[in-house]
């Protein structure tokens, strides 16, 4: 690792600034990677002549940008970059992944047969009791859990569906091989939530951990709903990007 350049107490720009400029040009360049400890306030402020309220002033800044994260009792250490993701409307969260290198496995921790209750009659527009699949599946990257699908479909319209086959493939693809389902349509919302102990355990974080929730509501040409998925995101792990254009 290089030393760091002296601060210049005769520029016009405050000392704090030159600092946080510093810092956030060797965390981009990766001078300190990922996961690494930066100094300490207290040797940020002897290595470049500064009080230690400063030091201190511009590691939370940096910590607040959300490029930094303090550990108690250990240290400040640099927050691993979030994966970039895009809706899941047309292309499903595997597919993004492997389009941009990442290695990813799906874990499938449930899969049977549910009665529709009120909720999810009114979203499919069916009887209550009407006979629906649903999946849990557990999304790693790179050996990392990052997101938990929890998805239904009616038995009516996929009568063959199986755990099996999703595991290996996208329940989208399956859907639209096997069973001629495709999405003419699709209703997306997004909201934060905390973690239940539950999804907790599953997503290796803490109880009420702050994740980001993104529900899908796929319809076909014909207007009919046929399949409701909700997906949990680590929000330490993902950011959702989205792009739109005007015609």
């Amino acid at each position: 690792m290089t030393e760091p350049g002296p601060l210049r107490k005769d520029s016009p720009k405050p000392l704090y600034k030159q600092l946080e400029e510093l810092l956030r040009a060797e965390i981009v360049s990766g001078v300190y990677g990922p996961n690494q400890m930066i100094p300490s306030e207290l040797e940020l402020s002897r290595m470049f002549g500064i009080s230690r309220m400063t030091a201190r002033a511009v590691v939370t800044q940096l910590v607040n940008e959300g490029l930094l994260h303090r550990v108690q009792g250990k240290g400040t250490f640099v927050i691993e970059p979030k994966i970039p993701t895009g809706p899941l409307a047309y292309q499903g969260i595997r597919e993004q992944l492997e389009s941009m290198g990442y290695s990813t496995s799906t874990a499938l921790i449930e899969f049977h047969e549910i009665q529709a209750d009120i909720q999810l009659a009114r979203i499919f527009d069916v009887p209550v009791d009407e006979p629906l699949y649903f999946t849990k599946r557990l999304r790693n990257v790179e050996g990392t859990p990052i997101s938990l699908h929890l998805s239904y479909v009616p038995k009516a319209l996929a009568p063959t569906l199986t755990g099996d086959s999703l595991e290996a493939e996208q329940l989208c693809m399956v859907l639209a091989n096997d069973f001629e389902l495709t999405s003419a349509s699709v209703t997306e919302t997004l909201e934060s939530v905390l973690a239940t102990t539950a999804e907790a355990r599953l997503l290796g974080v803490e109880r009420r951990f702050p994740l980001l929730l993104l529900t899908d509501t796929h319809s076909s040409k014909t207007g009919r709903v046929f399949e409701y998925t909700k997906v949990l995101f680590r929000g330490d792990k993902v950011k959702l990007h989205f792009e739109y254009q005007r015609d």
